[in-house]
C-alpha cells in the first residue's frame, strides 16, 4: 500500500532523498532488497548527509550478501552521522560493522 503510493509520487516526478528513503524502507519491509538498494543508493546520492539512508542501504546490501558494499555504506554512514551529530546512528552502524567483522571472521 505505502510502497505503491510512494512509487506513484516518484512516477509523478516528485523525486527526493526522503521519498527514496521511504521507498527503500518499504521495499525492505516487502523483502525486496534489490529494489531497496536502488532507492537507498539514490537517496544517498541526492543527500550525502542522510545518515539513516546510509544505515538502511547497508542493511539492504547485507541481505543480498554484498558484504563489501554493506561495510562501505556503513563506514560512510558513520562518518556522515558523526558530522551531523547523529550519535544514535553512529552507535547503530558501529554495531552493524562489528557484527559484520565477526561474521566474516567466523566464515574464514
Amino acid at each position: 500500500m505505502l510502497r505503491e503510493q510512494l512509487e506513484k509520487l516518484l512516477a509523478q516526478g516528485r523525486d527526493s532523498a526522503l521519498l527514496r528513503f521511504g521507498l527503500g524502507d518499504a521495499c525492505l519491509k516487502d523483502n525486496d532488497a534489490e529494489q531497496a538498494v536502488i532507492h537507498l543508493a539514490q537517496a544517498t546520492q541526492q543527500q550525502t548527509s542522510y545518515s539513516a539512508a546510509w544505515k538502511l542501504l547497508g542493511k539492504a546490501l547485507l541481505q543480498l550478501d554484498r558484504l563489501d558494499e554493506a561495510q562501505a555504506a556503513w563506514t560512510t554512514g558513520v562518518t556522515v552521522a558523526q558530522q551531523q551529530g547523529d550519535l544514535q546512528a553512529v552507535k547503530e552502524m558501529t554495531v552493524f560493522l562489528k557484527r559484520l567483522q565477526k561474521q566474516r571472521q567466523a566464515a574464514q
